[in-house]
């Protein structure tokens, strides 16, 4: 079994000529454009394999043109499909190295045992990256730094954190 890594989401149609935008979940925006085939589905499938010819960063997007998408309707069509390549195509993480990937949609959970919420996105600040946290009481923002984020453990899907649930939001 082949074991996908989402990259991205398509958000919209670009154009009229079945260009579609993608919203990357990578680090760098571009990360996605070092990969010619995708897989392209929804979260418990069916994906399928696609080759892209036309690819680019625009922003903080990608545009893509995508085979069978020859115009505006077909690519409004694909909106909220998700982008993702085959773990065995990425590079190894080293020790303490995270795909943002592999962080998103994480039960987020604190010091006194409260679940805070799930890992809806990761921010790139500029100092360091934010987890954004979505959860009953909203959006929470928790920087991706040592003083706060406690444990990562990918096989229970669950991030550690020093932080209170009252703080600041």
């Amino acid at each position: 079994m082949v074991v996908m890594v989402v990259m991205g989401r398509i958000a919209a149609a670009h154009g009229i000529r079945g260009l579609v935008k993608i919203q990357p979940f990578t680090e760098h925006v571009d990360s996605l454009l070092d990969y010619p085939t995708w897989w392209i589905g929804h979260e418990h499938g069916p994906w399928r394999e696609v080759e892209v010819d036309q690819r680019e960063a625009h922003g903080k997007t990608l545009v893509a043109q995508l085979p069978d998408c020859p115009d505006r309707t077909a690519a409004e069509k694909l909106k909220g499909l998700l982008i993702a390549v085959p773990r065995s195509s990425l590079p190894q993480q080293g020790e303490g190295e995270y795909y943002w990937s592999d962080l998103i949609g994480l039960a987020v959970v604190n010091e006194a045992g409260v679940t805070l919420g799930t890992v809806a996105n990761l921010l790139e600040t500029g100092a360091n990256e934010v987890l954004s946290v979505k959860g009953d009481s909203g959006e929470m923002l928790i920087p991706f730094v040592a003083q706060a984020i406690r444990r990562v453990d990918l096989k229970n899907s669950t991030i550690h954190v020093d932080w209170s649930a009252d703080y600041l939001r």
